[in-house]
């Protein structure tokens, strides 16, 4: 299966209540393919950031042009599966994932 990539330029109006999360090209690709259905962040630095309103979320493959935009289902604090890339034995934002947009 090949990865379809969609490149996003600044020239595009932006989708407002946004995250932008920089994804290592694994983690990003895996979420493409419908493999990983959610994403984790450190609490301290990102609880703050999906408090406020935010409905999607655009992972960008590494520091590239080529991104992809998602719902965002909900975030929780939790557990994550350490195969996903979630530390093991720490609490984390477990961001889960809804429909893919773009």
């Amino acid at each position: 299966m090949s990865i379809v990539e969609i490149t996003y330029t600044p020239k595009k109006k932006p989708v407002p209540n946004t995250v932008h999360l920089v994804l290592k090209y694994q983690w990003y690709d895996m979420i493409v393919r419908g493999e990983k259905t959610e994403e984790y962040r450190a609490i301290s630095t990102w609880q703050r950031r999906f408090g406020k309103n935010i409905k999607y979320v655009m992972f960008h493959r590494g520091y590239s042009s080529v991104c992809a935009l998602y719902e965002i289902d909900s975030v929780t604090v939790g557990r994550g599966k350490s195969e996903w890339g979630a530390p093991v034995d720490q609490d984390v934002l477990v961001i889960k994932l809804g429909k893919k947009i773009m």
